[in-house]
């Protein structure tokens, strides 16, 4: 059988190309807004024998600006980045957040707020949340009657 390979692109395929870039100049105003971009600081939380641990992205912020707090099962990380040192030129692209921030998660388990420790180190904190008595699990013996 034979078959025939067009020689000229189908009409779609010569647009497609195009109606991409139209896309993405339509939306690219309002992905680019702050209100849009993800919760900052960025986390990761684990779990790690009897306690939880979470890292923050905090890139840019100075440790006495940092503010890390647990109630129950909520972490809170309160902070302020300062602005960048680019703003005394021109700036053509401004990603990264400034101001103040604060970020609540709740946590799957209660935690002993007494014993909590937090480090900041190259622009990442690190939270370890012991689990409070209550929330650690406990094997029970069980007897014969």
């Amino acid at each position: 059988m034979l078959r025939l390979q067009r020689v000229f692109p189908a009409p779609f395929d010569i647009l497609r190309p195009e109606f991409g870039r139209l896309l993405d100049l339509a939306t690219r105003p309002f992905l680019d807004e702050p209100a849009l971009r993800p919760q900052q600081p960025l986390l990761n939380i684990w779990e790690e024998g009897d306690s939880l641990v979470a890292e923050a992205e905090l890139p840019g912020v100075k440790l006495d600006d940092i503010e890390v707090t647990v109630l129950g099962n909520e972490l809170t990380i309160r902070g302020s980045r300062g602005s960048c040192a680019c703003e005394k030129g021109a700036v053509h692209r401004s990603e990264r957040n400034t101001g103040a921030f604060s970020r609540t998660v709740a946590l799957p388990v209660e935690i002993n707020a007494e014993r909590v420790e937090a480090a900041l180190k190259d622009g990442v904190l690190t939270v370890v949340m012991p689990k409070a008595e209550t929330a650690k699990t406990r094997k029970i013996t069980v007897r014969a009657v």
